[in-house]
């Protein structure tokens, strides 16, 4: 038995350890990192992100997770470092793949129960783990410490592992006066850097920020200030995870008289959430229904609402559109939109101010006066983080390309030599040793696209498809043709939608017909009788004809209706 164990140890010396980010390196969210040591992984985080501009029709964006799926029986647990969407947003989706125990602090379970009954989830391992605590998964022992960001029960983890500590401080700012909560746990991060970090991985969000993020406390003098001088409606825009901010804006509105309405589904489901659990305080009386507003004047209520970011269906959004059922924006309004655009989110968060404006509305955003405060660490933390840890080994994490590279940067001036730090991306294999660190090949990554009820069933052609359509419309070419010997009986028709408006535009339309007839002539002189080879054949003298004509390049679709010549008259009864 002894000589049993001896073996299993030096088995265990002879295996690297392995760190595999999947989400979360060049990009903003999406965030999971997998870290493996023989026949032992862990998961930490499993977010998602939203979709980029080009992603026509995408809801969000999660992570490809075929590594996780193929080595599924070696998975210990997840281990979720808060609940902020990016954090936890794939979890459902994990789920349905792989039913694997999830560990975190009571208000990110909380909120990660709360997705699963959206998707009747009823039967995830969920445990919940205080920080301060320890729990052992498999050959790893993963310690939760208290940290500080924008939403309560945010922690960072560190990890004993057979060759050293990994320390990852999961998103972060060091809050020396936070809402409700202790202050980070600074004292815990300087005993490990006592005893030994191998290697640290550190959010790199605002490493291009000098100096430190100001307190959320600021935020809160900021509301009563504004609150106390307003005589109008108040109508607030945030994250509905950023609880720390929503516990401010009802203290303020306590402060100042006014009743609390939650408008859009994901605020809602927060707010209850973080109240049923003792996150979020509001004095009796205080929340109403929407369906209340009108029983208070203007200067009673504040609206607390979704659509910080523009979200197209976000409730802010319909509000500025005049399509929201219960809440019309009125000349006079004053609307506060406390939370800076995520990257690629600028023209939409735009374009939601502008019509705002149009309302009537007055709008307070960050780049007028300081309604945001960032729940990420600038430099100055992030070097004090550093100095704390002395890690043998740095990977930078949570940032796009720049933000990785300048948070490298920031560790070289720290002392950390540059063949100790790696810059990884997306499904890079990071091999670890108690001597080296390095990129070692690398697995499946990459990005599953969430379209409604479909998972990964629209893919890059898909999305070229749709871009496609989006800005140069269909054409629909449609001739029917005999069967057995490919003689066409009728048509070509042509059917357009999203291209030009046919009944002007007749001439180029006849023009299209002779094209396609030219097209269809050659097929037959050549005998080509594949419907394949002659759909090719009349989409690419089509797309010819039309671009030299009008410099566009329409989605081009052929139909080819082989029917018997008998009792065949015409296509008049083809509708489209």
């Amino acid at each position: 038995m002894v000589t049993e164990k001896k073996q299993e140890k030096k088995q265990e010396k002879k295996h690297k350890l392995k760190i595999i980010p999947l989400g979360g390196l060049g990009e903003i969210g999406k965030n999971m990192t997998v870290i493996e040591y023989g026949t032992n992984i862990i998961v930490i985080d499993c977010g998602m992100s939203f979709p980029e501009d080009e992603m026509l029709g995408i809801d969000i964006v999660i992570p490809d997770i075929t590594y996780l799926i193929k080595n599924k029986d070696k998975i210990k647990g997840i281990c979720l470092t808060h609940g902020h969407e990016d954090h936890i947003g794939s979890i459902p989706y994990l789920l349905k793949k792989i039913n694997v125990p999830i560990y975190g602090t009571r208000l990110t379970l909380g909120l990660v129960e709360n997705k699963l009954l959206e998707h009747k989830i009823d039967d995830a391992q969920l445990n919940v783990v205080k920080a301060g605590s320890t729990i052992n998964l498999g050959c790893f022992k993963v310690t939760f410490i208290r940290n500080n960001h924008s939403i309560p029960d945010a922690v960072s983890f560190s990890i004993d592992t057979p060759i050293g500590t990994i320390v990852h401080t999961g998103d972060f700012k060091i809050d020396y006066t936070p809402i409700n909560e202790e202050v980070m746990d600074l004292g815990k991060f300087a005993e490990l850097g006592r005893k030994g970090v191998l290697l640290a991985m550190s959010d790199s969000t605002n490493v291009e920020r000098a100096g430190f993020t100001e307190s959320e406390k600021t935020i809160g003098l900021k509301f009563m200030e504004i609150f106390k001088n307003c005589e109008s409606r108040i109508i607030v825009a945030s994250f509905a995870s950023n609880i720390h901010r929503l516990q401010q804006v009802i203290d303020a509105a306590v402060v100042n008289g006014r009743k609390v309405a939650i408008s859009g589904r994901s605020m809602i489901n927060a707010v209850r959430v973080s109240h049923e659990l003792g996150y979020l305080n509001a004095p009796e009386g205080t929340l109403i229904n929407v369906n209340e507003l009108k029983s208070y004047k203007d200067n009673e209520v504040v609206i607390i609402t979704t659509g910080s970011q523009g979200e197209p269906m976000s409730a802010l959004t319909r509000m500025a559109n005049n399509d929201h059922k219960k809440i019309q924006i009125k000349a006079g309004d004053l609307v506060i939109i406390s939370a800076n655009p995520i990257p690629g989110n600028e023209k939409t968060v735009s374009r939601v101010i502008n019509m705002l404006y149009e309302k009537g509305a007055n709008v307070l955003y960050d780049a007028l006066t300081q309604v945001h405060v960032s729940g990420h660490a600038r430099r100055e933390e992030l070097k004090l983080m550093l100095t704390l840890l002395k890690p043998k080994f740095f990977m930078p994490v949570h940032g796009e390309y720049r933000h990785l590279m300048q948070h490298a940067k920031l560790a070289h001036e720290l002392g950390i030599p540059e063949g100790n730090t790696v810059i990884g991306k997306n499904g890079d294999v990071v091999e670890l040793t108690a001597k080296s660190i390095g990129i070692n090949g690398a697995v499946t990554s990459g990005n599953i696209l969430v379209d409604g009820l479909g998972v990964g069933d629209v893919g890059n052609i898909v999305l070229r498809d749709r871009k496609l359509l989006s800005e140069n419309g269909l054409i629909i070419v449609v001739l029917a043709t005999e069967r057995g010997t490919g003689k066409v009986l009728a048509g070509p028709e042509i059917v357009s939608r999203g291209f030009i408006y046919v009944r002007e535009n007749i001439d180029l339309i006849e023009e299209s017909k002779k094209v396609i007839k030219k097209a269809l002539s050659k097929c037959e002189e050549a005998n080509v009788k594949e419907w394949n080879n002659i759909k090719m054949a009349i989409k690419d003298a089509l797309s010819s004809y039309i671009y030299e004509k009008i410099k566009r390049n329409p989605m081009i679709l052929p139909i080819i209706v082989e029917v018997k010549p008998d009792g065949f008259s015409d296509m008049s009864n083809l509708e489209f």
